[in-house]
């Protein structure tokens, strides 16, 4: 099998693996050069880059129940070794092909084994090819201290997949996999080596950010376990990302007759994830139905607006946290408006909108130097 052909097999589910996204969809859709997907990402610092998603190996000897890798399934594996996965990879980089690499695997002969084929591919690609690109590099369930701190080194992310958000979704999940001592562990030690060690030696003089995953609505997760653990990962492990993949049966595996999931919910999930990341807002502030799920025909800052914000806010007096709360307002279009008050008050819809407000989401709730906008919808909160 040529060296193509391999990562044309090892290339062909990454879909199923979110990253580097810039919104809450899959943005990336594959382009393919020569049936190799090759997916259009977005780096956190907002650029744009050809990103090849791959495994090293699809050997895996984990059964995993939703997983298209999982050890039980009969279907054609590839495997490279980090000598010959680098090599192929700098050629794609010279001919621009690839611009960055999101570089995972199947588990093979435990995670510390795995993990080191990882970091000896990560090393090559540094040291020998002198590539200082894009590198996301997976953690494995399993993987020791050290290696973590070695992968951190040499990459620009990290990321463990945690899959569930506790021990007992996880176990109708993925049986085989320990949630604390092998998915959790890893990601307190990130953030354990980030404040106990100095960068200085990492690969671009600081520390790669941190990521997760859950697979949603496999085994009857709700939306409020696994927000309520993308809290605390956020919190306490200074998560930059957690990424949710709407479930999708994989035939030959024992989840294949469960239903899929909604892709609206994963919508809403990341929706809702950002509000407790980025806009100060608690699990508990959401709305959800009793099943504990967000409602899909509304986003969730607008169904807790319609549900708090019994009166309208002053924008010329209320503070960022306040302005972070009303629908259409951002972090850049509330500290756009903290800046543009100082000068002289805000009076009208039109001086929002050169600041990133949409001032349609946003008029309903705001009041503009004691007035009610000209064209405010009519207040009326249901």
């Amino acid at each position: 099998m040529d060296d193509i052909h391999r990562l044309q097999l090892l290339t062909a589910q990454m879909h199923l693996e979110p990253s580097e996204d810039a919104d809450c969809y899959r943005l990336s859709s594959p382009q393919k050069m020569n049936s190799i997907s090759i997916s259009d990402a977005i780096q956190t610092n907002g650029s744009r880059i050809k990103l090849l998603k791959t495994l090293l190996t699809s050997v895996c000897e984990r059964n995993c129940y939703y997983c298209p890798f999982r050890s039980g399934r009969d279907f054609r594996r590839a495997s490279f070794s980090p000598d010959e996965f680098s090599r192929l990879f700098i050629h794609l980089n010279k001919i621009g092909a690839a611009e960055g690499i999101f570089l995972s695997s199947g588990v093979v002969n435990g995670g510390s084994y795995t993990q080191d084929k990882l970091i000896d591919t990560a090393v090559l690609l540094r040291k020998k090819y002198k590539f200082n690109g894009y590198i996301h590099l997976k953690i494995m369930p399993g993987a020791e201290k050290s290696q973590v701190e070695q992968a951190m080194l040499l990459a620009d992310r990290v990321s463990i997949n945690l899959e569930a958000p506790n021990t007992e979704r996880l176990s109708l999940l993925a049986p085989g996999k320990i949630y604390d001592s092998e998915l959790l562990q890893p990601l307190r030690w990130i953030d354990e080596i980030r404040q106990a060690n100095s960068a200085d030696h990492a690969w671009k003089g600081y520390w790669p950010s941190s990521a997760t995953q859950f697979v949603v609505g496999a085994v009857g997760d709700s939306d409020l376990e696994l927000l309520s653990t993308s809290q605390r990962l956020y919190r306490q492990y200074k998560l930059k990302r957690a990424y949710y993949s709407a479930f999708s049966p994989i035939a030959d595996t024992p989840l294949e007759n469960n239903p899929p999931a909604s892709p609206a919910r994963e919508h809403r999930l990341y929706e809702a994830s950002f509000l407790l990341r980025d806009y100060g807002f608690d699990v508990e502030d959401l709305e959800y139905d009793a099943a504990g799920n967000l409602p899909l025909d509304i986003d969730p800052k607008l169904a807790w607006a319609q549900h708090n914000l019994t009166q309208p806010i002053e924008i010329n007096r209320a503070d960022s946290c306040e302005l972070l709360r009303i629908p259409g307002i951002g972090k850049k279009g509330a500290a756009a408006i903290v800046t543009a008050r100082h000068i002289s008050p805000i009076k009208s819809l039109s001086e929002l909108r050169p600041m990133g407000v949409n001032i349609a989401r946003a008029a309903p709730f705001v009041i503009l130097n004691g007035k009610l906008p000209a064209r405010q919808l009519s207040f009326n909160l249901v």
